[in-house]
């Protein structure tokens, strides 16, 4: 989500809890026309291992089609390959974060080791999108946080993973996905899979009809009243 469209979705939201703003009357527009009424069902759609071109590009077609944002982890050595992607991303209103520069899981590192890879992917991310953009979120590769007070940022985990990257099937995927989401639920895919990227737009569509919305992890915290915390790791949107 772009600068203005934050700064004017903080102001909406805090005139809803002040009751100066009607239901019908609220809609907190994106860069990607994404309307946030009050009192609804949110739900945070996560990616990993991106971006790919091929199933990146798909994946943002659908989800512009949708009216629909979600949270991209990427990969820092990977940016430089579809930096046009990590681009769109941004302009579109999707929320960005670090993914650490190589998959290197950071409980079998040393703390200098694991904080190189964070710090490697957030420079590539600076140095594409601009400082303004950071410092961004990160989700540790396997979830595994050995070092969380060194992060420096908001963690990501999730709540609900579909095993998307073992099956590769489209409909085992998506039923997971639906059996066990909820409100305020994080949920994990990987967009560098094309079964994967087929799954989560049916998802999208299965729970829109629900009457979800689909934000990034930071509306949802936002919307939730948590306030973000660095070096916490992050589950739902209830913190």
């Amino acid at each position: 989500m772009g600068q203005r469209a934050r700064m004017l979705a903080t102001v909406l939201m805090g005139l809803l809890c002040l009751g100066l703003l009607g239901r019908d009357e609220v809609s907190l527009p994106a860069d990607g026309d994404a309307a946030l009424p009050a009192g609804e069902k949110y739900v945070a759609l996560t990616f990993d291992d991106g971006p790919k071109r091929g199933t990146t590009d798909r994946l943002l077609d659908g989800l512009k089609q949708k009216r629909a944002t979600a949270t991209f982890f990427l990969i820092g050595q990977q940016i430089a390959q579809a930096p046009d992607l990590v681009l769109r991303m941004e302009e579109e209103g999707h929320q960005i974060g670090n993914h650490t520069w190589s998959h290197q899981r950071l409980d079998s590192v040393t703390p200098e080791e694991a904080l190189c890879e964070i710090r490697q992917t957030e420079e590539a991310l600076t140095a594409l999108l601009g400082e303004q953009t950071g410092p961004h979120w990160l989700r540790p590769p396997y979830g595994q946080v050995p070092l969380e007070a060194e992060a420096g940022v908001p963690m990501v985990k999730w709540s609900v993973d579909p095993r998307d990257w073992e099956s590769r099937d489209v409909k085992k995927v998506t039923q997971a996905v639906l059996e066990c989401a909820e409100p305020n639920s994080i949920i994990l895919f990987h967009d560098i899979y094309s079964t994967s990227v087929d799954a989560a737009l049916a998802v999208v569509d299965a729970l829109q009809k629900e009457g979800y919305w689909f934000v990034t992890v930071e509306e949802l915290l936002r919307i939730n009243g948590v306030i973000p915390q660095a070096g916490t790791l992050y589950r739902t949107g209830n913190g």
